[in-house]
């Protein structure tokens, strides 16, 4: 494993932002070093702050890690050049982007498989069948799905220099949402091995240094489970509350408690605008008045009632719901009975928001 070898690994990683060129055409790379099983590679980013930076670090370890013997530890550092004057190390992002947004809310979820991203998804799209300006920052930075969900897999979002040191990056725009994702960013099917703190950061970067404009909602979709990402995102971003989605089985209930006592913890203290029934019962396309209750019934309702918080939405299996989120057409575009549920649920949570 020789210099010039990682060298040729690393044109695989191309700068999303500038068309097909990559990294090492740039000018990026500016040391690779290899001791042993242990390979450092620098990365050199200009004085303007680039907003993908955490995408190419995680981008350019990925690839490594790839390419390399098994066992090999990567470090990817990176330096700034005719930086002056000198800044604090970290992202330097302030919250001017997020001033005209009315209300953050974090979609999130005790464990994966409960429907987290489609019911976030769904959420923004009858948002904005209601008339609410809506964004949504998909947070899931190891599993991203909104641009499949959205049919927006192809697209790549442009950025706008706003100042001689500062980018910030143009949402998609489609269905009446601004959608943002680290998945706009990334080569199908890449898998983005990043660590936590850097994870972290990525995420960032995806909500504070976004042009959303003047929003009514901004919607965090976030990952499943509790941890640091977790943390880090609701002590970075001021997020006013969350929505927890879960599913009506009783085994579903330990989830759902580590989700409460998350946002209640006293370092989080968030409010918890109210718990979604997702899979709530099964209604066949063409019996829509029939419902079979196949994981159980009114399990929702008795977790909401255990934590003292509202159930703003019953969400039923309809096929349609996966057959528009593979398709790239969010369910909430039709006039279908689980389209009805997810409007139900955007008024209900809209009148919370309201309130407070």
């Amino acid at each position: 494993m020789t210099d010039t070898e990682i060298k040729s690994w690393l044109l695989e990683v191309v700068h999303p932002a500038k068309g097909s060129q990559n990294i090492v055409q740039l000018g990026m790379v500016e040391a690779i070093s290899v001791d042993g099983n242990r390979v450092t590679v620098t990365l050199a980013f200009p004085k303007r702050r680039d907003p993908l930076t955490e995408y190419l670090v995680g981008a350019t370890r990925a690839t490594i890690i790839r390419n390399a013997p098994k066992g090999t530890e990567v470090e990817v550092k990176t330096i700034v050049k005719d930086e002056t004057p000198k800044k604090k190390p970290g992202l330097d992002l302030g919250m001017e982007e997020i001033n005209n947004v009315r209300h953050i809310i974090g979609i999130a979820s005790g464990k994966g498989g409960v429907g987290k991203s489609t019911v976030a998804v769904n959420l923004a799209v009858a948002l904005a069948r209601l008339g609410y300006k809506v964004g949504l920052a998909d947070a899931d930075v190891y599993g991203p799905s909104v641009p499949l969900m959205t049919g927006t897999e192809n697209e790549v979002p442009a950025a706008e220099q706003t100042g001689e040191d500062k980018e910030v990056i143009l949402p998609v725009e489609k269905y009446g949402v601004k959608w943002m994702s680290i998945g706009y960013f990334a080569e199908p099917g890449q898998a983005l091995i990043w660590r936590g703190p850097m994870a972290c950061n990525a995420l960032k970067q995806m909500i504070l240094q976004v042009r959303w404009g003047v929003l009514d909602f901004l919607l965090i979709d976030m990952p499943p489970g509790t941890g640091d990402i977790h943390i880090s995102l609701v002590n970075d971003i001021p997020m006013e509350g969350a929505l927890i989605v879960t599913t009506p089985q009783d085994v579903a209930l330990s989830d759902v408690e580590k989700g409460v006592n998350m946002f209640r913890n006293e370092n989080i203290n968030r409010k918890i605008f109210g718990l979604v029934e997702n899979m709530a019962w099964f209604t066949p396309e063409e019996l829509p008045e029939n419902k079979y209750y196949i994981f159980g019934k009114d399990g929702g309702r008795k977790m909401a009632e255990k934590f003292g918080i509202p159930l703003l939405g019953q969400i039923p299996i309809v096929q349609s719901i996966r057959e528009s989120g593979d398709s790239g057409e969010p369910a909430a575009l039709s006039t279908r009975p689980d389209a009805l549920a997810f409007i139900d649920l955007a008024r209900s949570l809209a009148q919370a928001a309201e309130r407070e």
